[in-house]
């Protein structure tokens, strides 16, 4: 038995791709959600295209800043454009909000920000989906 989970949320087909380059962040997540929501752990945004097939698409995607930084904020639009209807949250450093900034204003949902906790992931993730008796969380458009 896990402490701390709810049946029903374990139970209610939610996915989430954590997609990071960092094997250990990626493991971390994966450990924190795993009671609750399917997980899949990807190491790149290529896996995660490859694996969301029309039956395995995911509802959250956690990005790690790192793909940002190389590939830039159109990133963003490219998973929304694969996967209609997915949120995202990008997870970073304190160092890297600047970045994880230029995310959510190219279309993303919020941020993770390391360090990561169960409780906050969880929460998140959570609220994200709008599993936690509020409605989802939706995306406004930001001064530009």
């Amino acid at each position: 038995m896990q402490i701390g989970v709810e049946t029903s949320k374990a139970v209610d087909q939610r996915r989430v791709f954590v997609i990071d380059d960092d094997e250990i962040t990626r493991a971390a997540l994966q450990f924190m959600l795993h009671d609750e929501i399917e997980t899949h752990e990807l190491a790149s945004p290529e896996e995660a295209f490859e694996k969301g097939v029309d039956w395995l698409k995911p509802h959250v995607v956690l990005l790690g800043v790192s793909f940002l930084k190389q590939r830039s904020t159109a990133l963003i639009g490219e998973l929304a454009a694969k996967f209609p209807g997915v949120r995202i949250l990008i997870v970073c450093a304190k160092s890297d909000e600047a970045t994880a900034l230029d995310g959510l204003k190219a279309g993303a949902h919020g941020a993770l920000v390391k360090p990561l906790t169960l409780e906050a992931v969880r929460k998140k993730v959570d609220t994200i989906l709008g599993r936690d008796g509020a409605a989802p969380l939706v995306q406004l458009g930001l001064p530009a």
